[in-house]
């Protein structure tokens, strides 16, 4: 009797790891996702417009409490587990899977690790429940990757307030966020500061970034800042420079090597199912070398992305996981993906440029993820100074 076709990309069983009651809490949540979410992306993909009503059905999923137990409903996770969950995300829509991890995992982990015990309790109840979202505003039009050291938005102390001056680029739910982490360099001692910035802020202006070809779902924003005033108390009060920023950073980066696989994840899995069932000069084009070749190295690299993830989510549970593994998990992984995407792509022959048959969706998101948080030219640099001593950034 012939053995049953293995289609889980998990090929080497790494959700093993997971305990029963974890892995039944991801079929779950994979059940959600596939009824809820999925049937609205590919519109909003293709319109380049939010479906706000994925907020709501976001909310009752209690993404955030996954990560702030105190602030959810009181249930810690594991790291492996909010791995595999954003795996998930990723594997329905990389874009909703950005507007959901800039909210809990820049904006929250911002304030949560950035902010005293009295910000954290005054905002993070309401973004946990999704009744505010928060965004991140870092980059700007003229540094990205050299954001830390060419930071143009600056914040001037006049008495009790904060005036910002400057623009930010890039800032994934810019455009609707109820409170955006703004940073800026402090004029007085030059060093970077955080700053939480309400919406309808006066002097603060957000606009819609058009004409993407990659996450087109997401509402990255232009934001000018003429003379913002922020009172002290809205100032992170646990961020004194640069380095701290690079913490909250440090731990986001390491996700990306999660959304990386789970977009990589998604692609394999719609080419091995379209391989199995086109047919082309009388059987299936699963059947041909070629196509078992482009499969098997997608799992290949599928498979080693595992590995990295889980391992370094693993150290990070054990407080060994520093920035130079989340640097080299997002570059390596980023990188495979990248690869997967296109072998995918090209299975699918013309059908792949169509978004009917959603890998196109992946092949384009795949860029961004590859470029954002960090470009694999930076992360490599980072981890080459660790393994060598020696910095190539100046």
């Amino acid at each position: 009797m012939p053995k049953p076709v293995n289609t889980d990309p998990d090929f080497f069983g790494f959700a093993d790891l997971l305990s029963e009651a974890e892995r039944a809490e991801l079929a779950e949540i994979r059940e959600y996702l596939e009824r809820e979410i999925k049937p609205l992306a590919n519109d909003a993909w293709e319109k380049a417009e939010f479906p706000f009503e994925v907020v709501a059905k976001f909310a009752r999923l209690n993404l955030a409490g996954y990560q702030y137990p105190e602030y959810g409903d009181g249930t810690s996770r594991s790291p492996l587990f909010t791995g595999f969950l954003s795996l998930e995300l990723n594997r329905i829509d990389p874009s909703l899977a950005v507007f959901s991890g800039v909210h809990t995992g820049l904006a929250m982990g911002s304030i949560y690790n950035g902010g005293d015990q009295e910000q954290r309790d005054r905002w993070i109840p309401d973004m946990a429940d999704m009744s505010k979202i928060g965004a991140f505003a870092l980059t700007e039009p003229e540094g990205g990757s050299d954001v830390a050291g060419g930071m143009r938005t600056t914040a001037r102390r006049d008495g009790d307030e904060w005036v910002l001056n400057g623009a930010k680029r890039w800032i994934g739910n810019g455009t609707f966020a109820d409170l955006v982490v703004v940073w800026a360099r402090d004029e007085a001692d030059g060093q970077v500061k955080g700053f939480v910035v309400e919406k309808g802020t006066p002097g603060f202006t957000a606009s819609k970034i058009e004409g993407k070809i990659a996450l087109r779902t997401v509402q990255n924003a232009d934001i000018v800042l003429t003379d913002v005033r922020v009172p002290e108390a809205d100032r992170l009060q646990n961020i004194n420079s640069f380095r701290d920023t690079a913490k909250v950073l440090a731990k986001t980066r390491g996700g990306v090597a999660w959304q990386a696989l789970g977009v990589a994840v998604r692609a394999y899995e719609l080419a091995r199912e379209y391989a199995v069932n086109r047919v082309q000069f009388g059987k299936p084009i699963a059947a041909f070398q070629m196509i078992q070749d482009l499969l098997v190295k997608m799992l290949g690299n599928i498979t080693a992305m595992f590995g990295i993830v889980v391992r370094l989510n693993e150290l990070v549970a054990q407080g060994r996981g520093g920035a130079e593994q989340a640097a080299l998990a997002k570059a390596f992984t980023t990188t495979k993906m990248r690869e997967v995407v296109a072998w995918a792509r090209e299975l699918f022959g013309g059908n792949g440029i169509v978004l009917d048959y959603e890998v196109a969706k992946f092949f384009s998101d795949a860029e961004a993820v590859y470029s954002f948080e960090g470009s694999r030219e930076m992360n490599t640099l980072i981890v080459g100074k660790s393994i060598t001593g020696h910095s190539a950034f100046a």
